[in-house]
């Protein structure tokens, strides 16, 4: 085409075609094969191989500058003549009314959506260009001129729909590397020897992962992998103990028991740092029921279909048996199920704690909230009374720490306040289980917030924690806080747990990265997105809730990086609810991005090491923060050791942060007594994870991640923002007092403070704080007249104000 174009142009004016001539132009163009519109087969080749269409509306088009005038003239004009623009925009809109072309833009894989888009776009170019493409100029001037209909415009139209959506160019071959339906075949290393599968099936505390152990430390060589770095740990330790050397791998240390650095026979990690090409003879999986698990379940089939050993002996609930048997049934390999009861007697009490003054030695009492553990341990205190205190953003050494003081038998603390982090991977002397409620925040395969009770799995995992055989207590008893809980708790460990149905996947990076060779314009976040909505998965699977990662992926987007470094940041492993985590990623990456090595003290300038013990709750929920962060340079130290060079550094003064932390955990209940202080004095002080309502932007939840990216650094380290007020009081909640007096002074069964309570929004002395400040404002003539006079009429209770 360029050639006819060259040769035409050099034609004397008088010898060029006239705007009359101009049909026979554009024949001449379309003989030369300018275009091609794809074959109606090719096009709609996914249909009828059993395809779902992909998400239309995941496709971001790729913006398209109009052409400025260059050196080379305007041809199109020089061989026909200039465009009557407002000519151009009837026929352009009337190209786009035609049913025919939106038939055929389906056909070629522009839905409704993308037709739209891309004629938009399309309008715009041609519009605001200086000049256009020879073929497309004359093209039109024919449509102008009468030479020409309207539909000579497809081709073109379909080549800048193809060049703002490149995904539509290559569909077969995305979802040719999105097609998940075979996962054992990519591990062809496993696919080549044939294993024994052992499944030893129980509840807890039936010695089932006692016996894979076992046959663990026996082995010439063995791999042990577990969902906990203190599980991992404990088997490390377990393993050396036996005189059996063993390494630890987890995604943020690796010990050598070798003094030469030569890898042990033995190793214990995280499932997810297994290897699926070293050979072992026995391979051990633990807690094979986290394999359905919306965010991690990848690693737990990675690792059973990928381990290369022997004997692969698997550790769980019998609710995965089916499954798993039938996903080594399509690798060709069989499974020996062996069945274990629990070795000691629980008893479901016939009544509630009511009172913390029912408190005995060796009771721990579960809470779903980091709040009721404050408020409990808090009030436990109160009493008279010493308590451990385990939650889940605790350091291990911390865990471990108070783990130990509960145990102790001749330390004072008999009481244990924690949350479901204890249902795995700490030995505990429990001889009752207290559910202080039985409601749990969780994220669902939608990656969405839900509040409700806990599932009968969570509820033995966490009850079986009590009376176990290796602890001082032989027997076990469970039971609620609160009466009407029992009913409720009863019920839910007399269901039979539903069998698990699909294990997850993961797209891995070399996956993403060759999604990105055919889109190379689109985002990380887009490119799963597009991964996710185009996959392919047999009924056995499913693929993991992916927006941590997409979180992750869109905070660093405007960083230049390139994509494997992109991949690795985003699987970083953080909570996205803590802000200073957040933002220290981002700079770890900007860090990065300039080649400039995160050296000790950068990152010491960074967190302000040293660090002091803390003054209150705000402070402690801080330094486990930075706890996270010193974890998350130790984590990429092992991805890119050149750029994250001081990880021992950083290790050490870690280990120094882990004893601040302790010093903080033993000393809780003056922390909390120096937030009340605070929040009597003015401000409440609350966590990170402690969501704070408000009313007045759209009713919707606010954590910090809220706050602009600029001022959360300054809010979670206390610094006043510029234009941001101090929330105070009853304020800081986003509750009116009129339409919760009520509530607070009865708590009866269902009105809006006692719902508060149990979901752990509220504590009783938050209640009380509230209701205090209510008075004073209603004292002081702050509520509205005609909330005082309606304040006892019951119609009145709940509105909101207009």
């Amino acid at each position: 085409m360029n050639r006819c174009v060259r040769l035409l142009a050099q034609l004397p004016a008088r010898s060029r075609p006239s705007p009359h001539h101009a049909g026979a132009v554009s024949a001449a163009f379309r003989s030369l094969g300018a275009l091609r519109l794809p074959s109606r087969a090719a096009a709609s080749s996914s249909e009828g191989n059993g395809c779902r269409g992909p998400d239309t509306s995941l496709f971001v088009p790729l913006h398209m500058q109009p052409r400025a005038a260059g050196p080379e003239g305007d041809i199109g004009a020089e061989l026909t003549q200039p465009l009557n623009k407002s000519e151009v925009l009837k026929i352009l809109n009337k190209f786009y009314k035609r049913k025919e072309m939106q038939r055929l833009g389906g056909e070629n894989g522009l839905d409704a959506r993308l037709f739209h888009q891309a004629f938009i776009s399309f309008r715009k170019y041609i519009m605001e260009s200086s000049f256009l493409n020879a073929d497309v100029h004359i093209i039109l001037n024919d449509i102008c001129c009468g030479a020409g209909h309207v539909d000579d415009l497809f081709p073109f139209f379909l080549r800048h729909a193809k060049q703002i959506f490149p995904m539509l160019d290559c569909m077969d071959d995305l979802r040719k590397i999105s097609d998940l339906r075979l996962p054992p075949n990519w591990y062809p290393e496993a696919r080549a020897i044939q294993r024994r599968i052992v499944f030893h099936s129980g509840p807890t505390n039936s010695g089932k992962t006692h016996h894979a152990i076992q046959r663990y430390l026996a082995a010439k060589s063995g791999i042990y992998c577990g969902p906990l770095k203190l599980l991992a740990h404990e088997i490390f330790q377990k393993s050396n103990d036996a005189n059996v050397p063993c390494d630890l791998v987890t995604g943020e240390e690796r010990v050598l028991v070798d003094s030469e650095g030569r890898q042990a026979t033995h190793v214990a990690c995280t499932i997810e740092m297994c290897s699926v090409t070293t050979p072992y003879e026995v391979a051990v999986i633990d807690e094979i029921q986290m394999i359905k698990d919306p965010a991690r379940g990848w690693a737990w089939t990675r690792a059973l279909l990928g381990l290369c050993a022997e004997e692969v002996h698997i550790c769980g609930e019998a609710a995965a048996i089916d499954l798993v048997t039938e996903l080594m049934y399509s690798t060709g390999e069989e499974v020996e199920v062996r069945n274990y009861k629990r070795l000691t007697p629980i008893t479901v009490l016939d009544y509630a704690l009511e009172s913390l003054d029912n408190l005995r030695p060796g009771d721990c009492i579960v809470c779903f909230n980091k709040n009721d553990i404050y408020s409990v341990s808090r009030q436990i205190e109160a009493r008279g009374l010493e308590c451990a205190v385990i939650y889940g953003s605790l350091p291990p050494g911390t865990k471990l720490t108070q783990a130990k003081k509960f145990n102790d038998p001749d330390d004072p603390c008999k009481i244990l306040v924690a949350t479901d982090a204890i249902g795995m991977g700490l030995n505990l002397s429990i001889k009752r289980i207290i559910f202080n409620s039985l409601i749990k925040p969780s994220i669902n395969e939608k990656g969405e917030k839900e509040m409700d009770a806990i599932t009968t799995s969570q509820a033995l995992q966490i009850s079986g924690r009590a009376g176990r055989f290796s602890s001082v207590f032989k027997e076990g008893e469970v039971t609620t806080m609160h009466h009407d809980d029992l009913v409720l708790l009863k019920e839910i460990l007399n269901r039979s747990v539903p069998p698990i149905e699909t294990a997850g996947l993961h797209p891995t990076a070399e996956q993403i990265e060759m999604f990105a060779y055919h889109l190379p314009d689109a985002t990380l976040s887009n490119l799963i997105d597009i991964f996710v909505s185009l996959s392919q998965v047999d009924g056995l699977y499913f693929v993991c809730n992916v927006d941590d990662f997409k979180f992750l992926a869109d905070m660093i987007q405007h960083i230049p990086l390139n994509l494997r470094a992109r991949y690795v940041f985003c699987t970083a492993p953080i909570n996205k609810k803590q802000p200073f985590v957040c933002t220290s990623l981002l700079k770890f990456a900007r860090q990065f991005s300039r080649n400039e090595p995160l050296t000790f003290d950068w990152i010491c300038r960074h967190t302000h090491w040293p660090l002091v013990p803390p003054k209150n709750i705000k402070d402690l929920v801080h330094l486990e923060a930075v706890h996270d962060v010193f974890d998350l340079y130790l984590w990429l130290s092992y991805r890119f050791m050149d750029m994250f060079p001081d990880a021992n550094l950083v290790r050490d003064i870690q280990k120094e942060l882990d004893n601040i932390i302790q010093i903080g955990v033993r000393n809780i209940t003056r922390l909390i007594r120096a937030s009340e202080a605070t929040s009597a004095s003015g401000a409440i002080t609350v966590p990170d994870d402690f969501p704070l309502q408000r009313t007045n932007i759209n009713d919707r939840m606010l954590n910090l991640e809220d706050l602009p990216a600029a001022n959360q650094e300054q809010f979670s380290s206390g610094t006043k923002v510029p234009g941001q007020r101090r929330m105070r009081g009853s304020k800081a909640l986003g509750y009116k007092p009129a339409d919760i007096q009520s509530d607070m002074k009865s708590h009866v069964p269902g009105s809006l403070a006692s719902r508060l309570l149990r979901e752990g929004l509220l504590t009783r002395e938050m209640l009380k704080q509230l209701e205090r400040e209510w008075q004073v404002g209603y004292n002081n003539g702050n509520v509205p007249a005609e909330k005082r006079e309606s304040r006892n009429d019951s119609k009145g209770i709940g509105k909101k104000k207009k």
